[in-house]
């Protein structure tokens, strides 16, 4: 737990950088005006409140029975108040009137201090929507299923802590601005008159869901601002201890992989989608306020538009991070606002997550038209590799490709090797002494002088019609030109391993435990190699 402690007060505290906050700075710099005490008001409103609302919301909201915008609702009228009070004299006076009273007579001035800045804290404590990394999620998800345990309270704790930190040196940046510019020192009635206008903005912005718009604005400019953030959280270190935590939570299968053969989209519902047989599916799990979400939307409009037609499907699985997220409405228009023209699935009991052993935002899962997953991708990134896997899951289907690939258009010249089918049915490019003996073992010996695309075997080998399977140890050679290098593999066992080759020179040893796409390798340029495979083990 330790671990996740401090990995979750690093992530808090570099949230301030991601574009999911942006439209929340003005709130922040609010404290800036006022006496010494108001930073340290709105810090501790908003730790309080963003603990306790992250881990307790969704129980309140069904318990309540109340809309799940309710909370948002509050908020963006609170600020729209607080705008209307630093406008204007009247109001202002009797919120310092109440807040005295509420400090049982103390100064009456403390709107300036710490009270006033303790109720814009916990304003902001609700409407504060972070881009999460798996840390996140996973306190996130045992929220969502009311299933908190005394980890998750220290961790989302740690986390809010971290954030607090930046968030008080934006405050103490304007402080130091404003104290550099005599107008602003001069004229401090007329410096909170224009930080109570931009507050009402935020407000009403908040209300329409106009900071939504804008964020997405702001990645459509600037489409790798923020990525990568939460990267750090994907090290071994921080999944092992992040399966030991939801392991003691009780009710959550931990395995970082899928299992063949049981996910894919017969746990979707409603029933009509499961019609999708026969067709290759990604199931997207994603949610609209997750900035990491969105910048992956534009790859998948594209593999939509460019493969629908040839038998893909894309159904997104809408998991709330936060209550909000669980409005129909809200989603109905995220999906218009972003374009999004496959279906879309709310899961707001986290059933089809759980399902899927998922923890992460976004997540891709790509089924093969058996209903197997194949291949599995959390994050942003990666697009070509989830591309050559979509069309390797077509073209075995039996579709015919002529497409270019949609994401590697600039590249079209980055690999003259096309894609290679081992078993005897779709083969091409078998170099060897002896004739491929179809559905039977027998040696093969190699061949030498292997040209682009051409590859032969040494050893035992069976040659099926679909694929190949060593009966001992042996090699495959491959001569290729190209930049990065992927094979499926389906295990037999969990004993077997595979040596990889590039050019006479060991770069890795796999030991495959999963029907998947595996990555043999990835060079910095395309050309002329030769990769030998040295398989030990069907």
């Amino acid at each position: 737990m330790i671990i996740l402690i401090l990995f979750a007060f690093l992530s808090g505290i570099i949230t301030i950088l991601s574009p999911c906050i942006l439209p929340m700075l003005p709130v922040i710099l609010t404290g800036s005006i006022g006496n010494r005490r108001r930073p340290y008001g709105i810090i501790t409103g908003f730790i309080i409140s963003f603990v306790v609302f992250t881990l307790s919301l969704t129980f309140l909201v069904d318990f309540l029975n109340v809309p799940t915008n309710t909370l948002r609702t509050v908020a963006y009228i609170s600020l729209i108040l607080f705008g209307l009070i630093m406008l204007t004299p009247k109001l202002k006076e009797t919120f310092e009137i109440l807040v005295s009273l509420i400090n049982r007579g103390g100064d009456h001035k403390k709107r300036d201090g710490f009270s006033g800045g303790f109720f814009i804290g916990l304003t902001l404590g609700i409407i504060w929507t972070p881009c999460v990394g798996p840390i996140m999620a996973s306190v996130i998800t045992l929220a969502a299923t009311q299933n908190v345990n005394l980890d998750s309270v220290f961790i989302i704790l740690s986390y809010s802590i971290g954030t607090a930190l930046p968030m008080l040196a934006v405050i103490y940046g304007g402080k130091a601005i404003i104290t550099k510019v005599p107008f602003l020192t001069r004229n401090p009635e007329k410096l909170e008159r224009f930080f109570g206008i931009i507050m009402i903005i935020v407000g009403i912005s908040i209300a329409f869901n106009l900071d939504r718009q804008f964020q997405n604005r702001i990645l459509n400019l600037f489409p790798n601002y923020g990525s990568g953030l939460t990267a750090f959280e994907n090290s071994d270190i921080v999944q092992n201890a992040l399966g030991n935590n939801l392991e003691d939570s009780g009710d959550f299968r931990t395995s970082k992989e899928p299992e063949k053969g049981k996910l894919g989209y017969y746990g979707l519902a409603p029933e009509p989608l499961l019609g999708l047989k026969g067709s290759v599916v990604i199931v997207d799990f994603w949610t609209y306020s997750c900035v990491n979400c969105v910048r992956t939307i534009p790859y998948l409009r594209s593999w939509y538009e460019n493969y629908k037609g040839l038998g893909l499907e894309i159904v997104g699985v809408h998991t709330p991070e936060f209550v909000f997220e669980r409005d129909k409405n809200n989603v109905d228009k995220a999906v218009k606002d972003l374009g999004i023209t496959w279906p879309v699935i709310q899961d707001n009991d986290y059933s089809i997550w759980n399902s899927y052993n998922n923890r992460y935002w976004p997540a891709k899962y790509f089924i093969d038209i058996n209903g197997v997953v194949r291949y599995f991708h959390f994050g942003e990134g990666d697009y070509e590799t989830s591309e050559k896997v979509i069309r390797a899951l077509l073209i075995e289907a039996g579709v015919e490709i002529d497409n270019k690939p949609t994401n590697m258009l600039e590249e079209e010249n980055q690999s003259n090797t096309p894609e290679i089918y081992l078993g005897y049915s779709r083969s091409r490019g078998f170099k060897s002494v002896e004739k491929i003996l179809a559905d039977k073992s027998r040696f093969y010996s190699l061949v030498s002088n292997l040209e682009n695309g051409m590859w032969s075997l040494s050893g035992n080998w069976l040659i099926t019609e679909e694929y190949i399977i060593p009966q001992d140890s042996g090699d495959l050679v491959l001569n290729f030109f190209s930049k990065d290098l992927y094979i499926v593999i389906e295990p037999e066992g969990t004993s077997g391993f595979i040596e990889v080759y590039l050019n006479n020179e060991k770069v890795q040893e796999i030991r495959p435990t999963q029907s998947r796409l595996y990555k043999l390798l990835e060079l910095d340029n395309s050309g002329s190699n030769t990769l030998r495979l040295r398989v030990d083990g069907p």
